[in-house]
Order: structure tokens, then sequence, then C-alpha cells
């Protein structure tokens, strides 16, 4: 039983679906709730008598969920990148993805190509954009966390242009979770590596709002840099997944789960894959940088914390002089180790577990404190707090999280409240295995836990719909794509009450649907022009 379920989840080679079907509606679906819920993740991981070694690199398979007036409809359709091309033409995997390196001529002297890579600090990547999907104007691309996105039809999911990120702003890396301000601008992080003993990260904005003569071309030719921050290690950059935003900050994490950058770029000559290049170092300390948006400038105070991996950020707000950031944190970098294929068989014959459990954590930094309190005392004033702020020499605060909750992933909140004093965060519940079995309404104020669980049930990451005309935090609708195990029974759009935590509906369509990562709800505005 245990090879079944791996194999539904993860190993197994899914069918795209490219037209529309229609899924068979269970309860009730306000009628406020039209437009398409758009997902992204990983979909086939073998091409002819290859296969992949790691989950994150299979091809992309973009699926989605049309909602009009009460009836549903579901389609999918894998990326056509040029990796995906490249690929399904050799019928082997001939393109080097992040857990995998591959040769495309078998029959090339491997010297002769690893010279060519070289020449370069950093090989191209492949375009397999397969973690989340990116809004930019009236765009729509899906990302990953290097330097190509891939523009994409959110309603025939039909693959359009490939984007370099490098024609616009020097990055070599980007994250795949890029924040939007009160405007609409698109603001995110990402590595530059361009000279070699000065690399630095790099915070940019892609203004949105055009006007009516530039509306036909893209917002990324807009691009700008907000602010630059040189890494503590020039050749060994910090990995990172999401940064944070409140109101008037930006919060980049620096964390040592590094990237070698010379392993990296003699990875191809080495016949290593790029994880490989990737270690987390326990004995270093974790830097968290704040930005202020309005000078454009880190803050002077050098804030840092123990060791630590951080792959989502909550949210962040500012309170009485201090910034709140919560964050899912882990105590080393064992989650992407556990996502090969082979670790994953381990975990699923009960002959291994998570080695580490993401553990929801608020630190509290004090933007305005005492620059003459002595060392040692604690800057942090907010009441009913237990996170601290210890100040050491003049300039350096020592930052001791508060631990909210343990064991959930994929945190959503209600965007309305990102950058704000907030309540809720819906997550994927994460135990001993790697994949969620439940999702969980986490109040982090009260600390109370509603949950949703089905047996045979692996929902996603529950995204949030807030209702139109909302008055409160959670009131609207919480959207999550549920993959089944069990006879007779087709996996499904779940939808719950914000409130209460409680189905109202659900979606269920007979189609060969696999486990996603990320995503975004488009509201009918734009997503209503096709549903059949």
């Amino acid at each position: 039983m245990s090879e079944s379920l791996l194999e539904k989840l993860f190993a197994k080679s899914r069918q795209e679906c490219p037209e529309p079907r229609k899924a068979t509606v269970q309860g009730q679906i306000p009628a406020w709730l039209q437009g398409t819920l758009l997902r992204n993740g990983p979909g086939r991981h073998s091409v002819g008598d290859t296969s992949y070694n790691h989950w994150f690199d299979g091809f992309a398979l973009l699926h989605s969920f049309t909602i009009k007036n009460g009836e549903v409809y579901y389609r999918s359709k894998f990326l056509r990148s040029d990796t995906y091309n490249s690929n399904t033409e050799a019928n082997r995997i001939v393109v080097s993805e992040f857990g995998t390196m591959a040769y495309p001529d078998p029959c090339k002297n491997i010297f002769a190509k690893a010279a060519s890579h070289l020449s370069h600090i950093i090989p191209e990547f492949s375009d397999n954009c397969l973690i989340n999907i990116m809004k930019c104007g009236e765009d729509y691309y899906a990302t990953t966390e290097i330097n190509f996105i891939r523009k994409i039809d959110p309603l025939t999911l039909d693959t359009l242009d490939k984007v370099d990120y490098t024609k616009y702003i020097a990055v070599n890396i980007a994250t795949s979770h890029p924040h939007y301000d009160k405007e609409g601008n698109v603001l995110n992080v990402g590595t530059s590596i361009a000279d070699m003993g000065k690399t630095k990260y790099m915070i940019f904005k892609i203004p949105t709002s055009q006007l009516e003569k530039d509306k036909k071309n893209s917002c990324l030719k807009r691009t700008e840099l907000v602010c630059s921050i040189p890494s503590y290690s020039r050749i060994n950059p910090s990995y990172y997944h999401s940064f944070g935003m409140s109101e008037n900050y930006i919060i980049f994490i620096e964390q040592p789960f590094k990237l070698d950058i010379l392993k990296l770029a003699t990875a191809y000559f080495r016949g290593a894959n790029w994880a490989s290049c990737l270690n987390f170092h326990k004995e270093e300390k974790t830097w968290i940088h704040v930005v202020d948006k309005r000078t454009k400038k880190p803050i002077e105070t050098k804030f840092y914390t123990n060791a630590l991996v951080v792959f989502h950020h909550v949210n962040a707000y500012e309170e009485d002089g201090h910034l709140v950031v919560d964050v899912i944190a882990y105590k080393d970098s064992s989650l992407y180790d556990v996502f090969y294929m082979a670790n994953l068989k381990k975990v699923f014959d009960g002959n291994s577990s998570l080695a580490s459990i993401p553990i929801c954590q608020r630190f509290v930094i004090p933007l305005q404190h005492d620059k003459n309190a002595e060392v040692g005392v604690n800057l942090v004033r907010l009441p009913l707090v237990t996170a601290k702020a210890l100040k050491e020499k003049e300039g350096v605060v020592y930052c001791i999280p508060e631990v909210l909750c343990e064991g959930i992933e994929l945190p959503q909140i209600n965007y309305d409240y990102n950058g704000r004093k907030y309540s809720y965060i819906y997550a994927a519940s994460v135990q001993w295995r790697p994949v969620p079995t439940e999702i969980v309404k986490f109040n982090v104020q009260t600390r109370e836990t509603l949950r949703w669980k089905e047996e045979h049930c692996w929902p996603a990451e529950p995204l949030f719909v807030p209702s139109p005309d909302a008055k409160e935090e959670d009131e609207g609708l919480i959207l999550s794509t549920v993959v089944t195990f069990g006879p007779k029974k087709a996996p499904f759009l779940l939808i719950l009450d914000g409130k209460t935590f409680t189905e109202i509906a659900r979606a269920s369509v007979e189609v060969d649907m696999h486990l996603d990562l990320h995503g975004l709800f488009i509201p009918e505005k734009v997503a209503s022009a096709e549903n059949t």
C-alpha cells in the first residue's frame, strides 16, 4: 500500500486535461464566488527510460478550477517550457534540474561541455517554472526560483513568452513568492552573482500602473531597483524562498543555508547536481535585514538569531515602534533532502520521517529603542509577547523568537491583511510525512486551531478568498485542491467557510490530479471569458 501511495502522490507521471471538464458539485457554492483558481506544481517525473531524482524536478503542470454561477470546470496543461520541449523531443532527460544533472549528448565529451559552463559563474538554469503563479499588471507568469519566468494564458493555460529577469534587473536567482503593494505593484528579491566576490541581494519593484500609451508594453520593462544588500559571505550567498513585507519595511532573512558559487560553477564538470551546492552551516548566524521602503535603505541596526532555515514567511506588521515578523522555520535544511525520490520511498515505507518539524515562530524587532541601553537588556516592549531582542554591542541585537505553534506549512493569510496586524493563518498540517494530511485555521492571538481532515485525502495549500465587502478578517472562503487516495473517490476542489472552517461545497472531477504547490485566485473580471 505504501508504494501505491508514493506513486499516487509523488512518482506517477500525470496526464494533462487540456479541455475543460465539468465537475460534480456537492453543496452550494456562494453566488459571489466567480473566477478561476489557478495552481502550479510538478506533475511528471520521468521521460522515456529516465527519471528525475527529486520531486521538485518534475515538469510544471498547471491546473485550474473555473467557477461561474455555481458550476465548476477543470483543466490542466503542462507548461511548454524549453525544458519540456527539449526533453520530450529527445524522449529522455537532457536538461538539468535542481536534484538531477543531465548531459544532453551522451556521445559528447563531458570535459568539452564542462568548459562552456566554466566560462560563466552561474550556468543557465532550466525554465521549468513549477512553483507559483505571479500576477504582473494584466499578465500572469509561472515562476520558480531562478531568473526565468514563463508568461501563461490563465484561461487556456497555454504557455506564452519566456522572460529572463536579467534583461530588466541584474539577478541570477529570484524568489517565487513576490509581494504586492496597495497599488498592485510587484516587489521581489533576487541575488546578483555577476561579479565573483561582490554578491548582493537585490530588492526590486515592477510598477504595474501604466499610462494608456504604454498598455501594450510589458510591466517588466519598468522594473526598478529598490535596494541592494551585500551578502555577508560574498561567494556563498544565502538560499531563500520568500521574504516579508509590512507597510513600511521589507524583511529579508539571510540564513546559513548557503549556495556555494564555486561548486555551482563546476557542478557539470564534477557530475554533481545543483542541490549538492547548497549547504547548511549550523554554527553560523541568521541575519535579519530590515529595509525601509521610504528611504530605500537598510536600517543601521544589525539583527540576528540562531541558525535556522525559512522557506515561507507568514506576515509582518508594525506595532508601537516594533516590527513583528512571523515565519515558518526549521532547525536545519533536511526538508529538501526528504524530497529526493529515494528518501520519499523510505518515508512511505515507514523507514524514515521528517528530520525537522516546521515551527511557526514570531520575531519582534525593536525599530525604536534606547541606544544607551545596557548590554543584555531586552529591547522588546510589546505586552503579551515572549519574543526577545537582546542588545549586544552597539548596533547589534540578538533576537529570540516566540513559538506560536508547530507542524504547519504552506501558510496563507487574508492578503488584505498583509503588512497589518492580523489573527488568522490558514495552512497545511505536516506531521511525520512531508505531505499535508489536513488543513488548519490557526488564531495567532488566541492560539485556537480549527481543522479539516478526511480519510484518504491529501489537501494542498489552503487559499483564502475574502467575501465582497467583508467586515471581518476571516469573512470569506477557503479553497484547496484535494488529491484522493482510495477506491472510487475522485479528487476535488474543497470549499470551506472561512469563519467556521466547515465544508460548504466540493467539486469532484474524474481526472489525474497532481499534488500542487502554490497558486492564486483570479476574480471573474479577469477569468470569465471561458467556462466551457
